[in-house]
């Protein structure tokens, strides 16, 4: 039985928000590692490409018909994430070079494929229980 639509609206509105969140969190943990200042003001500066970027991957795999799902929608929205904040960060003038990029796309993975993985691993596991 399908889904109702609040349901998948509240659903696809917790994972855009967890991805957000995960992506203020590797800019600030970026930010803490450099010792960079102006902590608020400089995680949203450092993350705007990246949200700006996930928000392309979430439209263009439509991620809110299965946001928790990590293929397709979180390997689009990881790799949008990533390709479009390099991008946007070298439009704005900002640094991007290998190092960070190959940090970002491993951060990221471990942050927007990671919790997606967890919850499938729990929906597997409640299933196999109410089997058996």
């Amino acid at each position: 039985m399908p889904a109702s639509k609040p349901i998948l609206v509240r659903t696809a509105f917790i994972a855009g928000l967890a991805d957000a969140v995960l992506i203020l969190v590797f800019a600030a943990i970026g930010r803490d590692a450099h010792q960079r200042a102006d902590v608020l003001a400089g995680v949203f500066a450092t993350a705007w490409p990246f949200l700006a970027g996930a928000a392309i991957g979430w439209l263009a795999v439509r991620a809110w018909r299965v946001p928790f799902q990590a293929w397709p929608a979180g390997v689009v929205v990881w790799i949008a994430t990533v390709a479009g904040g390099m991008l946007l960060r070298a439009a704005t003038g900002q640094t991007v070079v290998l190092a960070f990029i190959i940090v970002a796309l491993i951060s990221l993975a471990i942050l927007l494929l990671g919790y997606r993985a967890v919850i499938a691993l729990v929906v597997r596991v409640r299933r196999r229980s109410r089997q058996s």
